[in-house]
């Protein structure tokens, strides 16, 4: 059992993609979709790739392209520095009352806080200047 969880626990961490060791301030060039109502849930399966921006932002990239923004309700210590995170769910949706542990590196990766995801944003790049 305990061998399931460091198994899912990996995998989670690698489609969260460890960042750089340094926290940054990142670039933006996303802005919320003008017509786009949060949404609760996204499907688990769809999620292709997370960003972490910060301690209280993650963007998830979706196969077909969407981009949906997670604005935690709380800030979350070390997310925005570790730049990845865990979750358990028994269904096919990460929603907004799921909860996500980030996941520390100590010479091995341990639990870090455990925090409340927000609404799903669907974003947009925004267009360059001229």
């Amino acid at each position: 059992m305990k061998t399931k969880a460091m198994l899912t626990a990996a995998l989670i961490a690698a489609v969260a993609l460890p960042g750089a060791a340094i926290a940054r301030q990142k670039a933006d060039n996303l802005a919320a979709k003008a017509d786009a109502k949060p949404e609760s849930c996204v499907q688990i399966i769809q999620i292709r790739e997370t960003r972490v921006r910060d301690d209280s932002t993650i963007d998830f990239y979706m196969r077909g392209g969407k981009i949906y923004r997670n604005t935690l309700p709380h800030s979350c210590p070390s997310l925005g520095f570790e730049e990845r995170f865990a979750y358990k769910t028994s269904l096919s949706e990460l929603c907004s009352t799921d909860i996500i542990t980030v996941l520390q590196d100590a010479g091995g990766l341990s639990r870090g806080a455990s925090c409340g995801l927000g609404q799903f944003q669907e974003m947009e790049k925004k267009e360059a200047a001229k």
